[in-house]
């Protein structure tokens, strides 16, 4: 009878144990900010979530590409921008679960390619000239998704990573031979620069979701995401303002799909 009941109340503490924590691993390389800078809203997201889902979570930020994708060799969650999804998405085996929308902005953003006005009429106007974009470090992204459909960039256009967005602007402006991408929030903000006049967007992308938030179903248990899913759908506005998301909305598989046909083309 004691051998009973003690295998009774073992069994009960195993049903009652609680889940393992899961890891959101967040990557958005050129974005501004440091790791330290974004903990703590990172951790209020992650205890929001927690709470919600009562699935204990963890976020952390990485600045690089490869840190971030290292960090998905073990963690379950990608928190992620289209142009790092796309560039890891086979390799890392994810699955793109729902898409992330910034504060204030649409579900599907554009992303679009600036230059001094007047001059770059064609992709082939852009032989010669420097990129500046924070998305360059995915190349295969910008000749896709951002610019295939204006035509192929030239072999002596150059792709240069960088965050300094308001500088290359400037240059560009200026007359250098400089031209820069930008990301819906960065377009929407450039009629306010002093010199905005002497730019223009000559291509624009399709819309796509800016961010993805991404399960690495090899590290996430299915039953763990029946869980998550809803309450990540259900964060009210300010649970997610520290990370400057207002919501986590269904995808848009078509838009997604194109998205990710155009980076394969450029790839090849």
């Amino acid at each position: 009878m004691k051998l009973a009941l003690v295998l009774v109340a073992a069994t009960a503490v195993a049903v009652r144990a609680a889940p393992a924590q899961q890891v959101i691993a967040v990557c958005s390389p050129g974005a501004v900010g440091t790791a330290a800078d974004a903990q703590p809203a990172l951790d209020a997201f992650a205890a929001a979530a927690t709470a919600k889902s009562g699935v204990p979570l963890a976020a952390i930020y990485d600045e690089t590409e490869a840190a971030g994708a290292a960090r998905l060799g073990t963690a379950g969650l990608a928190l992620v921008s289209l142009p790092f999804f796309l560039a890891h998405e086979q390799a890392l085996g994810l699955h793109a679960r729902l898409t992330a929308v910034q504060k204030g902005r649409p579900e599907l953003e554009h992303w679009s390619l600036v230059a001094k006005k007047g001059r770059v009429a064609t992709a082939a106007a852009l032989a010669g000239l420097t990129i500046y974009a924070n998305v360059a470090f995915a190349p295969a992204f910008v000749r896709g998704p951002v610019l295939g459909a204006f035509g192929a960039l030239p072999a002596s256009a150059k792709l240069v990573q960088s965050g300094s967005v308001l500088s290359s602007l400037r240059r560009a402006a200026n007359g250098e031979a400089v031209a820069v991408i930008l990301d819906g929030p960065q377009e929407a903000a450039l009629a306010t620069l002093p010199f905005a006049a002497q730019l223009e967007v000559v291509a624009r992308s399709a819309p796509m979701p800016a961010g993805v938030l991404a399960t690495v179903d090899a590290h996430l248990p299915a039953k763990t995401w029946a869980a998550l899913d809803p309450a990540l759908r259900a964060l009210p506005a300010d649970a997610l303002a520290g990370i400057q998301l207002e919501r986590f909305a269904p995808l848009d598989d078509k838009a997604l799909a194109a998205a990710r046909k155009a980076f394969a083309d450029a790839a090849r």
